[in-house]
Parts: C-alpha cells; structure tokens; sequence
C-alpha cells in the first residue's frame, strides 16, 4: 500500500492491518483523502482542477 495512504488511514483513527473500517473511519479517510488531492493538485499549479475538485464538495465539512 502506498505510503501516503497508509499515513491518511492512521490519521483517519485506524489502520492498515486489513480489518474492517468503521462507517466514520471511511467518511474521514475519504475526507482527507479528497483534502490530499486538492493540495497536490494546488501545489503543482493546477489550480483550475483543484478548484473544480473543491467545487463537487464531496460532503465535506469545511473548505480546503
């Protein structure tokens, strides 16, 4: 599993052992996830793409 990820999942509250994810383990993973990507595309000039990504909202609770 790539690093990155495995860092994500343990900041979400769980692990990468292959159990089972609680319900709101996903929803934050998927949160920061999606967080993680705006970011990389921000920080690699692509600006217009982070913000459509931004702009679908994905249910997340606060802006990036």
């Amino acid at each position: 599993m790539n690093k990155r990820i495995q860092e994500l999942v343990k900041e979400a509250g769980t692990d990468c052992s292959g159990k089972w994810m609680g319900t709101n383990h996903t929803e934050k993973f998927a949160q920061l996830l999606v967080h993680d990507c705006i970011q990389t595309l921000r920080n690699n000039g692509y600006d217009d793409a982070a913000q459509c990504l931004q702009d679908i909202n994905f249910g997340l609770d606060h802006p990036v």
